[in-house]
């Protein structure tokens, strides 16, 4: 396809809207993901600090 201005680049032959709209959906997603994965990280972290601390704990009492 042969854009001859920064206008029809935008339209996209009339499918602009959907082909924007795609991009936009996809990006949004990929940007929700990233929290989601960031977030459930730092929960595992977390829950084994934790662990290893009750760990070291109840070695430290049964000594």
């Amino acid at each position: 396809m042969i854009w001859n201005s920064w206008n029809d680049f935008w339209a996209m032959g009339g499918y602009g809207l959907y082909v924007w709209g795609s991009f936009g959906v996809t990006a949004l997603c990929m940007g929700v993901e990233m929290a989601w994965v960031k977030n459930a990280r730092a929960q595992a972290l977390t829950q084994v600090a934790n662990e290893l601390a009750a760990e070291t704990n109840s070695k430290d009492w049964s000594s």
